[in-house]
């Protein structure tokens, strides 16, 4: 379990690195500016991957000292955070992302091999075991640096991360009401997924195409152009927001 973890944070390490490379190039007027996420500016997206990191380290020492520390003190003192610390110079959020990454990877570091395995939660949601954090952990920070639109893009996602990824995104929407029924299949990949409700007597539509492609449309953060869609339809149809 150790060496899982490792090669986790080992990954995470590198996407933070290209995150900050990224935000090295943002003055602090480029920091007001939009970001992909509507009504967020770059300066949001950043104190939230820093945020995010501070509350997935309060799981990880859930885990570990076996005492109940929550995620976020509520859903309304993680958005009041972001507020507060989205309109501070470039350098201060560079710092607060790198320092809080940091203080991440020191709390992972200290975890016992056992700890990995204890069942913690998020502010929802089911329970799941500590490991899972780095994932999570991974994840905000390679889908919210594509976010912050600052020239990197789903195309830059390394492989493996799409590959974890995609899956695991193509599933949660699985049975959904508000999805349409859609059977999605990257290119190069023996692997199908169903996502909305089976409607009887209506085949489900077929979509697919290249692995980050994929991964974006669900993610909402691509509207699908560059995926096939056999039988006529131009792009594939709209999906309600990734949860």
């Amino acid at each position: 379990m150790d060496h899982e973890a490792g090669q986790w944070l080992a990954r995470i390490a590198e996407s933070t690195d290209r995150l900050l490379a990224s935000a090295a190039t943002l003055t602090d007027a480029g920091m007001r500016e939009p970001s992909l996420l509507p009504g967020w500016s770059r300066g949001h997206v950043l104190t939230h991957i820093a945020r995010n990191a501070d509350g997935l380290g309060n799981l990880l020492r859930w885990a570990r000292t076996g005492t109940r520390t929550p995620m976020y003190a509520s859903a309304q003192a993680r958005a009041d955070d972001i507020e507060a610390g989205a309109g501070r110079p470039a350098a201060g959020l560079a710092g607060d992302v790198r320092a809080s990454a940091a203080a991440f990877a020191a709390e992972a570091a200290s975890m016992p091999g056992d700890a990995w395995t204890v069942q913690v939660q998020a502010l929802a949601g089911h329970p799941f075991p500590a490991l899972t954090v780095l994932s999570r952990r991974l994840s905000e920070v390679e889908i919210h640096h594509v976010d912050l639109a600052a020239g990197y893009r789903p195309g830059d996602w390394p492989a493996g991360f799409v590959a974890e990824a995609l899956p695991r995104v193509a599933r949660s929407f699985a049975g959904r009401a508000d999805a349409p029924a859609c059977l999605v299949r990257a290119d190069g990949s023996p692997d199908s997924f169903r996502i909305g409700q089976d409607e009887p007597d209506v085949p489900p539509v077929v979509v697919h195409g290249p692995p980050a492609d994929l991964l974006a449309w669900l993610l909402g953060r691509d509207d699908g152009s560059g995926l096939q869609v056999p039988g006529g339809l131009a792009t594939p149809p709209a999906l309600p927001a990734w949860r």
